[in-house]
């Protein structure tokens, strides 16, 4: 959901108490619209996240890793250089505005103390960070707004360094937070009878969002669709009642972020507890907005990441696979002409024994096919420029040519099939990326099996980038691996582990090789299960219930010569049926 001000005033009375006074340490980038402040608070070490990424802005405190880049942006640099070793004094919210005020406290050029403002707009489509000197001019944005772009309100708000900053232009709605119970009661008389009580909140008051509206209609008339003449005058002052309690725990700071989880996958969050889904939905509470929005937001922005980033992979293994799959498409149907080769040996016999009833020059012939157990007639096509002699041997000429046809077209298909097997396990393993490093390895992988061109930049040449595979711990202690890409999938089983440790992979899926390392011991079955559960998650079948692991000593496992990365063949082996559960893998993740 996008966050509404009430919301938000939730995340902000957070921020204010965790943050006030902190000291920051380190400023970087790792996405294009993300900023992310190392701080020094009294509790200890904190990481603020500073989102204007338009499909879900926010701030929040967050433990969750973010590689940054090799060479920071320059909206980072200038960052760095009026915020670091700057305090955070005070972060504040505009009354209903989905805006947050960061008042710091910095030393400039000469060492004077001066006062800077970073002015975050939690606002979907117009998301942005803006830098403020002391009198409020903009030094720069993340994002800048020239007198061609719109702010989507048909207003023309100029975002340039330089100009004075000033907020996005208000709602003409009304202030829940400063209306009384008369005012209240005044709007609700002049509500047309007919209108939805979750539609008329949602247009008559500023700060509710549509979630909010639809549990205030269904805590006063027990539906979120029910219409104003429907609940009668005791359900409008429930409304109302409800309205105010909603109020009155805001303005108390009492707030209970809460995720909503319909049909096993978090789907929205808000910051009360919510009865309008029935028992469609599980509720799970959070002890902070900023742990819940890093369960929220952990797997979809991952996901997102990796598609901005690793674009151009996915479009180039893309169109190879299209292009494998068209051309596997074209030789099974030049395979199955093949199948009906021997009838044109057949009427090659046929011609061959009516020689005497052609002539030179005629284009079919009708006789009898000695084939057909009825002895019935057949007409076949002559080539009226070749002798009776040559049109008989053209038939035998294209028999051998469809037999050999086949042996080619079914080598060419076997090698096109693990052509394509090779192109979709690399579309899995790009999901799987965690940064820039991990997805130049794919493109090293690329380049090496001639799907990409090699750079031709000469201080590129013979430098490689390696990543690490991802590290697990099962709960007895033992050690499990899982390859992020092929070549980490070769590098760990062909290579580090030993033939008694143990290999997990999907069946006939695509996934990751994981290495549970045995260290010489027979493992537990507490932890054969753990990395079956993590072959399971690291696979096409994550989002499936049940899913089919092989498993074995790598001893059994080899890789064919000339084979692609992360291709092998395996034997003597054991199945388990498992759920895939990413719970169990944020569980087991060695930090």
């Amino acid at each position: 959901m996008p966050l509404d001000a009430l919301c938000l005033s939730g995340i902000v009375h957070e921020l204010n108490t965790a943050l006030a006074g902190s000291k920051i340490d380190k400023i970087y980038q790792p996405g294009r619209d993300e900023i992310l402040l190392a701080l020094r608070t009294q509790g200890g070490n904190a990481k603020l996240l500073l989102s204007a990424n338009p499909s879900h802005p926010r701030p929040q405190l967050t433990q969750l890793p973010r590689e940054n880049p090799d060479t920071p942006p320059m909206f980072c640099m200038l960052l760095r250089k009026h915020l670091t070793s700057g305090r955070i004094l005070e972060v504040t919210q505009p009354p209903l505005e989905r805006v947050v005020e960061f008042r710091l406290e910095a030393l400039d050029e000469l060492g004077d103390r001066v006062e800077r403002r970073l002015m975050l707009e939690v606002i979907s489509h117009r998301a942005n960070l803006v830098l403020l000197d002391g009198e409020g001019r903009i030094l720069d944005c993340i994002r800048r707004v020239d007198s061609g772009l719109s702010d989507g309100t048909g207003s023309r708000r100029l975002l340039q360094p330089g100009m004075f900053y000033r907020l996005p232009p208000a709602q003409s709605k009304e202030d829940p937070l400063h209306a009384d119970r008369q005012r209240l009661e005044e709007l609700l008389s002049t509500a047309p009878d007919e209108a939805q009580a979750d539609k008329w909140l949602l247009d008559t008051f500023g700060g509710l969002s549509p979630l909010v509206c639809r549990e205030l209609a269904q805590q006063a008339g027990g539906s979120t669709d029910i219409r104003l003449n429907v609940l009668g005058p005791a359900g409008r002052t429930r409304l109302l009642d409800q309205l105010e309690r909603l109020i009155r725990s805001v303005k108390e700071n009492h707030f209970h972020p809460t995720l909503i989880y319909l049909d096993g996958k978090a789907k929205d969050f808000t910051f009360l507890p919510v009865t309008q889904y029935g028992g469609a939905a599980k509720l799970e509470n959070w002890p902070t907005f900023s742990a819940m929005l890093d369960q929220f937001y952990e797997q979809k922005e991952s996901l997102e990441r990796i598609k901005q980033k690793g674009q151009d992979l996915i479009r180039s293994v893309t169109n190879a696979r299209d292009r494998t799959a068209r051309k596997i498409g074209n030789q099974e149907k030049e395979l199955a002409a093949t199948l009906d080769r021997d009838r044109l040996r057949e009427l090659g016999d046929i011609l061959t024994s009516s020689l005497h009833l052609m002539k030179k020059g005629m284009s079919r012939l009708r006789t009898v096919d000695f084939y057909d157990p009825d002895g019935k007639e057949v007409d076949i096509k002559l080539d009226p420029l070749l002798t009776p002699q040559q049109n008989a041997a053209k038939y035998y000429k294209d028999y051998n040519k469809a037999k050999k046809a086949e042996e080619m077209l079914t080598i060419q298909l076997e090698k096109g099939r693990k052509e394509l097997d090779y192109l979709n396990s690399v579309l899995e393993n790009i999901t799987l990326a965690e940064g820039e490093r991990d997805l130049q390895e794919i493109r090293q992988e690329l380049t090496d099996t001639g799907y990409l061109r090699r750079q031709a930049k000469a201080r590129d040449r013979g430098r490689r980038v390696s990543s690490k595979p991802m590290e697990f711990r099962s709960s007895a202690g033992l050690r499990i691996s899982v390859g992020k890409n092929n070549i980490q999938n070769d590098l760990l089983t062909c290579k580090q582990a030993f033939k008694s440790d143990i290999w997990f992979h999907t069946q006939k899926i695509h996934g990751s090789h994981v290495i549970l390392w045995t260290e010489g011991r027979q493992p537990d079955a507490q932890s054969l299960t753990e990395a079956a559960g993590l072959a399971a998650w690291f696979s096409q079948g994550r989002d499936s219930g049940k899913v089919p692991v092989d498993y074995t000593p790598v001893k059994y496992v080899k890789k064919p010569a000339g084979a692609r990365p992360g291709m092998v063949v395996y034997t003597t082996y054991e199945t388990a049926w498992v759920t895939p559960d990413g719970e169990l893998s944020k569980r087991l993740r060695v930090k």
